[in-house]
C-alpha cells in the first residue's frame, strides 16, 4: 500500500527581496499516512490552531475528497474519538466545535478527536443510489473501512476507538457500531431514533432525509425494502454486545436551556419558541425511541447506560451536557 507524505504548517516570509534572509514562523511537521486497502488516501494536512488540522481525505466510495476536522492528542499513542454531526453534518461553521466547544472540552483529555465534515441528511448510511440532491453517500464505508486505517497511521494511534452522535446521527453511530463490530469500543447515542422500519420511525427518518432535498428510496429503497430492517439498530441490538454503550434522551418538555438567554437562543424569541416547540415534539419522539431501545436492551441483558431526562428539548446545550456526562465512561472504555 501507498505512502502518503504531506507537509503541514510552513508559514515563510515570501517578500520579494526579503527570501533569503527569512526565518520560517512555524515549525514544518511531517504527516505520513498509509493508504486504507480500497486506495482511499490523505491528500492534504491543513493547519487550522495549535492542536487543530484538516484532513482532505479522498473516499473512493463516494469518489470526492471529504474534508475531516483533527484535534490532535497532546501526547504520543493515544486512543480516537469520532464525532458525527445532526442532519447538518459537520462544517467550519457548525457542529461540534462551534456549539458545543469540543476543542476545549477535550483539551485536557489527551485523545485524538476525529470530526467529519459533510453527510447532510445522508444518516452516514450506505445509499443504493445516487441521489439527485445530495450525491454519493457511501458515509458507512468511508467511516469503518476508509478513514480508520488512515487517521490510525498519520497519528499513531492505539487502535481503540469512541463515537458520538446527536439527533440524525445517534441511530448512525449505533449502525456504524453494528456494521464493524470491535472498531468502537464505546458508543454515545444522544436524542436519537433508534429504530428505523417501524413506520412511525421510518417516517421520522424519511422527513430527517427530506430535510437536504433528500430522496430516502435512494438510501434504503421503498417502506419493504429489507434493507431498512437491515439498517435498524433496535432489529439488531444484539450485535451491539460487548460494546460501552451511553444513551440520552431529553422528555421534550423544556429546561434549563429553553430559556431567553440561553446560548442557543441568543435572546431571540422566535428562536426559542422553535426550540421549545419543534424541539420539544422531536425530542419528545426520539424519547419513545430511546425508551424502547433501552427495554430491548434490558430484555436481552446487554450492559447499557441510560439517561433519560425528565426535561429538555432537542438543542445543543443538552448535548454538551451529554458528552460531559458520558466522557469518563466512554474514555474509559478506550483508555483515555
Amino acid at each position: 500500500m501507498g505512502t502518503v507524505v504531506l507537509a503541514v504548517g510552513a508559514l515563510m516570509a515570501s517578500s520579494i527581496g526579503t527570501i533569503a534572509s527569512a526565518e520560517p514562523r512555524a515549525t514544518v511537521e511531517s504527516i505520513t499516512a498509509d493508504e486504507a486497502p480500497d486506495g482511499s488516501r490523505l491528500v492534504e494536512v491543513t493547519p487550522v490552531g495549535e492542536s487543530q488540522m484538516n484532513f482532505t481525505v479522498h473516499s473512493t466510495a463516494m469518489d470526492k475528497d471529504v474534508t475531516v476536522r483533527v484535534i490532535r492528542a497532546a501526547s504520543g499513542k493515544r486512543p480516537t474519538v469520532y464525532m458525527l454531526g445532526g442532519v447538518e453534518g459537520n462544517s467550519e461553521q457548525f457542529g461540534w466545535e462551534q456549539k458545543a466547544d469540543v476543542e476545549k472540552f477535550f483539551s485536557d483529555k489527551d485523545v485524538n478527536v476525529v470530526i467529519p465534515f459533510g453527510g447532510q441528511s445522508s444518516y452516514y448510511a450506505d445509499w443504493q443510489r445516487d441521489d439527485p440532491e445530495l450525491g454519493r453517500n457511501k458515509w458507512q464505508t468511508f467511516l469503518t473501512k476508509e478513514l480508520p486505517p488512515i487517521v490510525d497511521s498519520a497519528l499513531d494511534t492505539t487502535g481503540k476507538n469512541a463515537i458520538a452522535g446527536l439527533s440524525m446521527s445517534a441511530t448512525s453511530v449505533l449502525n456504524l457500531a453494528i456494521s464493524k463490530p470491535g472498531l468502537y469500543q464505546s458508543v454515545g447515542a444522544y436524542s436519537g431514533c433508534a429504530m428505523t422500519s417501524d413506520p412511525v420511525a421510518r417516517r421520522f427518518v424519511e422527513i430527517t432525509v427530506a430535510d437536504f432535498g433528500g430522496n430516502p428510496e435512494n438510501m434504503w429503497g421503498a417502506a419493504n425494502d429489507p434493507l431498512w430492517a437491515a439498517n435498524d439498530p433496535y432489529v439488531n441490538a444484539e450485535k451491539l454486545r460487548g460494546t460501552t454503550l451511553y444513551i440520552s434522551n431529553g422528555s421534550g418538555l423544556p429546561g434549563p436551556y429553553d430559556t431567553l438567554d440561553a446560548r442557543t437562543v441568543g435572546g431571540d424569541r422566535r428562536a426559542l419558541a422553535t426550540q421549545v416547540v419543534v424541539g420539544g415534539v422531536i425530542e419528545a419522539v426520539t424519547n419513545d425511541c430511546t425508551m424502547r431501545l433501552a427495554e430491548k436492551l434490558r430484555a436481552l441483558d446487554i450492559p447499557a447506560t441510560v439517561d433519560l431526562r425528565p426535561v429538555g428539548t432537542h438543542s445543543w446545550g443538552y448535548w454538551r451536557d451529554d458528552l460531559t456526562t458520558s466522557w469518563p465512561m466512554m474514555g474509559a472504555a478506550i483508555g483515555a
